[in-house]
């Protein structure tokens, strides 16, 4: 079994290495293909080292291979994992700044920043995905990109074999089970959504109803979590991800963010001091540093699904995939974050209850904004990018939305073809 991982040269790939190193009863992995642009050749170098010297450490058989060519990469792959940040910390940092000069919120995969983001990313995405339908028509591709239901809906737009995949639901599972005392495994999780905008609307652990006792009992480490105030959590009886404090505390983030360096500034920090720990040929274990980076577990999900994928467990995960009929109030072809049944055929939504229109409001609008975000991001021009941005509740006004849309093409031009024209 062969899997590449495009984007192999970040700083995650240990994480998920050791995953696949811990896990090799879930996913037998042959070889493991780390693969990069040229430009990332060094940084590559040192990640695939000490990717192979943490298999080597725990065991496992298989074998670690870095390139810069994606097509020779390709050949004979099982899974194409894709962990891509077009225009690296920069564009981040950019992305989680310029929002503020109309008074929204600056996050990478939410609002405008969401949306440079997704304009930047699409396209190279589904320039992949089109080398690996070329190359290995038969491969599953597992994006991990942000903004991830923007670039899997992209995907299945296009016609290619994708699951989005995000680690949110798989840190809940951990936490709550370190506070119940439970394994991971057995806590269950009524996870609904979009990327990025999910609640758990309830928690089971071995069948039991564990949501009141959660709230009850661990009410201050939840807010903490959700960075929300205690008595939010208590008013909305779930459990939002702390991606809901853009939404639901806005104008105090954006305070926050005025006054603070950006996310990017500290990452780029955190990135120069593990590439220097990557470099110590010694170096064979995933070092504490880099819980700091982000993406924990996230090895823990994509073995879980890639697993499901090419073992047909018929395993429960939560998983990005169309909307079909799971959630009415929603078209179709929408992309929604909700626990999945993943089967050889891919990933199937299992049943959702209905939604309070609290959420079912939130949700529909911000739905109605990534399909103008793909259209965006596929087609070009900035009368879309302006709609798209109208229509994000964190924006919603003309003004804001034509101000923001000039600045982010200014911005990004040198990633988007069309910018020009």
């Amino acid at each position: 079994m062969k899997i590449v991982v495009v984007g192999g040269g970040s700083t995650y790939t240990p994480e998920l290495a050791d995953g696949f190193a811990r896990l090799y009863g879930q996913l037998p992995l042959e070889e493991l293909v780390l693969v990069d642009v040229p430009a990332a050749a060094d940084r590559l170098s040192l990640v695939g080292g000490v990717s192979a010297r943490i298999l080597s450490r725990l065991g496992h058989p298989g074998r670690v291979v870095t390139s810069v060519a994606l097509d020779e990469a390709l050949e004979g792959a099982s899974a194409v994992l894709l962990q891509l940040r077009v225009g690296g910390q920069a564009a981040r940092h950019s992305d989680e700044t310029f929002p503020l000069m109309c008074g929204c919120v600056g996050q990478e995969t939410s609002g405008a920043g969401g949306l440079a983001k997704a304009l930047r990313t699409v396209p190279v995405v589904l320039d992949i995905a089109e080398r690996v339908r070329h190359v290995a028509p038969e491969a599953w591709i597992v994006d991990f990109t942000n903004p991830v239901g923007i670039v899997t809906r992209a995907l299945l737009d296009a016609g290619h074999r994708a699951v989005g995949l995000c680690n949110v639901a798989k840190g809940f599972q951990h936490t709550f089970g370190d506070w119940l005392g439970a394994d991971p495994e057995e806590v269950e999780l009524d996870h609904v959504g979009l990327n990025h905008l999910t609640w758990e609307l309830g928690v089971r652990v071995r069948g039991e109803d564990v949501m009141p006792e959660l709230l009850a009992q661990h009410a201050d480490s939840l807010a903490a979590r959700c960075m929300l105030p205690v008595d939010v959590l208590e008013r909305l009886g779930v459990i939002p991800s702390y991606y809901l404090r853009y939404y639901y505390g806005h104008d105090r983030v954006v305070e926050e963010q005025r006054s603070a360096p950006s996310r990017a500034e500290a990452v780029t920090e955190l990135e120069k001091q593990l590439l220097a720990l990557y470099a110590d040929p010694t170096l064979d274990t995933k070092p504490a540093l880099l819980g700091e980076r982000g993406g924990t577990y996230y090895s823990e999900a994509a073995v879980a699904l890639v697993g499901g994928l090419l073992r047909d467990t018929g395993s429960t995960q939560v998983a990005n995939v169309r909307n079909g009929r799971t959630l009415p109030f929603l078209p179709e072809r929408a992309v929604i974050e909700v626990p999945c049944r993943i089967g050889a055929a891919g990933a199937e939504p299992l049943p959702v209850a209905e939604l309070d229109p609290l959420y079912a409001g939130l949700i529909a609008h911000v739905s109605a904004y990534e399909e103008l975000a793909v259209r965006a991001a596929v087609e070009g021009g900035v009368e879309r990018v302006e709609r798209a941005l109208l229509a994000h509740p964190l924006i919603g006004q003309i003004g804001p939305a034509r101000e923001l849309a000039a600045e982010l093409v200014t911005r990004n031009a040198d990633f988007l073809p069309w910018a020009a024209r």
